[in-house]
């Protein structure tokens, strides 16, 4: 994939990845061996029938490489540049024994590309008299709001915020997902005649139960994402110039901080300590460069190898000039003296037996504390549900964690008619497997309103 030059990059806001000539595509889609069983189609949470696109596109049919694509995930554009492929079907490419697997991702993309270069063709067509409510316009929720109007409902879909996208709106960095892809992928589905009512909040706004009751709603999809930052509960948390990585990024994204006309009052100061080692933690490091801050590291208190970033992610990071501290742990964010960080005291650990979630406890070594001189400290340790919802709904069971209980298979919930999918329920995860548990829910509701069995294990 060409890519901009590193050193320009990490202080713009530009897409890095510069997308595949017809070339570059032409060549890799002549890659792919057209197994009789497509394993890599496994791989992909939403089942795209990868070697068909992929045949198309070497036939250079673009017309039906796009309309194959389109057929299996509401949103190309967007899942061709933020998907782990490496991990799912690009893992299982059978390319992948001897050589580099083929390149699903990058030719997703360029297919998706192309069609947004190409007037909208979609147009409403409602054929049922059910409507359904979908809360939260992230990707969860707009996949299973596409798949609804696929198959001819009207789908209303409620947002808290005052534009629709989620996650994917406020969480990933525009540098690799501008948002000019993600409206272009939203005007697609309005197209398909998906309603989108913003500054909505489901649960203070009106209830859920307002839905079926006053709206009159025959199903709902709770799509609302795991939108609550987690902290490390460590001293001088509170200070000015901490902040959650959910903040930060919101911030930046919401505010337009990657306009240069735009006024964004987020302060960034010369050194910016990110804590974690997800993709969450890459997107904030690399943003922090992006604001101005001089120096920019990673802290994480395991090592490298159980960093969950993205392999890409972790590259690109590091060819800016982002530093990474492995195996350090913080202790505690240091006052300057005025209420401001001024540093983060942290401890060196080194690694012992696997803990519950499987990979390598990290143990403190005695006596190898140290001061991190930085000025601001960004949490990027997971999130979970907002609890707003739950709370103003009876009926509609959740874990301890405080995510919604609902079935793997069908999505469906402790409550009647009502459905989740996405980091609602898994708590914070990737889009792909957002964008599959909606596409799984849509057949589901569809299944339930036709009157076919919808079955529960939670029952």
């Amino acid at each position: 994939m060409p890519v901009q030059a590193a050193g320009p990059r990490a202080h713009n806001f530009k897409e890095v990845n510069e997308g595949y000539s017809f070339f570059h595509a032409a060549f890799e889609a002549e890659r792919c061996l057209r197994c009789q069983d497509p394993v890599c189609v496994g791989g992909c949470p939403v089942q795209i029938p990868i070697p068909d696109f992929i045949h198309a596109v070497a036939n250079e049919d673009m017309v039906g490489a796009a309309r194959i694509l389109r057929s299996a995930n509401p949103l190309p554009a967007i899942c061709g540049r933020v998907c782990p492929q490496e991990t799912q079907c690009e893992a299982e490419c059978s390319m992948g024994g001897r050589f580099n697997p083929v390149a699903i991702g990058n030719l997703e993309r360029y297919v998706a590309d192309w069609e947004r270069s190409q007037p909208i063709s979609v147009t409403p067509s409602i054929t049922r008299d059910e409507k359904i409510a979908v809360i939260g316009a992230g990707p969860s929720g707009l996949v299973c709001a596409g798949e609804l109007a696929r198959r001819g409902y009207a789908v209303t879909v409620f947002e808290a915020l005052h534009a629709p996208g989620g996650v994917l709106r406020y969480g990933i960095p525009e540098f690799r997902l501008p948002k000019a892809i993600l409206d272009w992928e939203i005007d697609v589905l309005k197209a398909a005649g998906v309603e989108i009512r913003c500054n909505v909040i489901i649960g203070k706004t009106m209830t859920l139960d307002d839905l079926f009751t006053k709206h009159r709603f025959s199903a709902v999809f709770i799509g609302t994402g795991a939108g609550l930052p987690q902290f490390l509960g460590i001293p001088g948390e509170n200070l000015n110039g901490v902040y959650s990585a959910n903040e930060f990024l919101t911030r930046i994204n919401l505010m337009r901080a990657y306009d240069s006309d735009a006024d964004t009052p987020v302060h960034v100061g010369k050194r910016v300590a990110v804590i974690g080692a997800g993709n969450t933690a890459m997107d904030a490091v690399r943003t922090s460069l992006r604001m101005g801050a001089e120096e920019a590291m990673i802290v994480y208190r395991r090592s490298e190898k159980e960093m969950s970033a993205r392999v890409e992610e972790y590259h690109h990071a590091s060819e800016e000039g982002v530093a990474f501290h492995w195996l350090t742990n913080p202790l505690e964010v240091i006052d300057d003296g005025s209420g401001w960080v001024g540093g983060l005291r942290c401890q060196k650990m080194e690694l012992g037996p696997p803990d519950a979630s499987g990979r390598a406890r990290p143990v403190a070594i005695p006596g190898s504390e140290f001061v991190l001189p930085v000025d601001n400290v960004v949490l990027a340790i997971g999130t979970t549900p907002n609890p707003l919802l739950t709370r103003t709904t009876s009926g509609l069971a959740t874990n301890k964690w405080g995510c919604l209980v609902a079935d793997e298979k069908t999505g469906l919930t402790s409550k009647s008619r009502v459905f989740a999918g996405g980091d609602a329920v898994t708590g914070a995860a990737t889009v792909i497997l957002a964008a599959g548990a909606g596409k799984r829910a849509a057949q589901a509701i569809h299944d339930a309103l036709a009157e076919r069995t919808v079955t529960s294990s939670l029952s």
